[in-house]
């Protein structure tokens, strides 16, 4: 059974994560951590902290699933639409 990772009112069943050379700095070596992600649109800014990301430990770039990326911008856009 997978775990679950809670962060704010978002709850997440994150893929299976591998390491992974850097696409950014072809450097580093990307490993599972939690990073803040911002969207911004029509001067409002919508912060969300500790998503489940690979990160780079060279360059910090970091790469979202798919699963977690689709899921803030539903509640990003959820946001946008209150202003």
């Amino acid at each position: 059974m997978s775990q679950l990772l809670n962060f704010g009112k978002m709850i997440l069943k994150p893929e299976k994560y591998y390491n992974m050379d850097c696409a950014i700095c072809k450097i580093g070596s990307a490993k599972k951590g939690l990073v803040t992600f911002t969207l911004e649109r029509n001067n409002v800014i919508v912060v969300f902290k500790n998503v489940p990301a690979m990160v780079c430990g060279n360059c910090g770039d970091f790469y979202l699933t798919t699963e977690t990326t689709r899921m803030l911008l539903e509640r990003a856009s959820k946001t946008f639409e209150k202003g």
